[in-house]
């Protein structure tokens, strides 16, 4: 069945592979990395094919991307608290790594196998997805992992 939400996209990203270089002495977890976690909006028409949108890449193909998680969504509505809680007033839509982020929808009203259609695309959920210390990285927040968790708000992958 596919589901009408009154789902509104608040924004659609991409993200290519980056090198990070960054290290710190104090912490050996922070070693240079790859990542294309930080994403950036699409301008324009967006275009989906079975690996997700067209620009979009993912460092890490064992535990990212593929048909069954081409493309990832979060919650807008989560941003207001993590805005807060992270201290950080600017942090943009995609910061944690997903595609789309959409309002209305969140992991307590979303469900495996539920099937969206945005435009001329049929989504449909395949599972939650995990939290990443690629996230942490990111935002540059030590134990993010565990307040997402303790959340439940991690975002949901879907194949096209």
């Amino acid at each position: 069945m596919v589901h009408e939400p009154d789902a509104i996209i608040v924004s659609i990203q991409v993200g290519k592979i980056q090198d990070m270089n960054y290290e710190a002495e104090d912490n050996p977890e922070y070693r240079a990395w790859q990542s294309a976690i930080f994403k950036t909006p699409v301008q324009g028409p967006a275009y989906v094919g079975e690996l997700g949108l067209e620009g979009d890449d993912q460092a890490d193909k064992y535990h990212h991307g593929g048909p069954e998680q081409a493309v990832m969504l979060y919650s807008a509505d989560h941003y207001s608290f993590w805005k807060q809680d992270l201290e950080i007033p600017d942090l943009p839509f995609g910061a944690f790594g997903e595609n789309i982020t959409v309002s209305v929808l969140n992991e307590t009203n979303v469900h495996e196998l539920d099937t969206y259609q945005i435009g001329d695309v049929l989504l449909q959920v395949t599972r939650l997805r995990q939290p990443c210390w690629k996230q942490e990285r990111r935002l540059e927040r030590p134990g993010l992992i565990k307040k997402i968790v303790n959340k439940g708000w991690s975002g949901w992958y879907h194949k096209v």
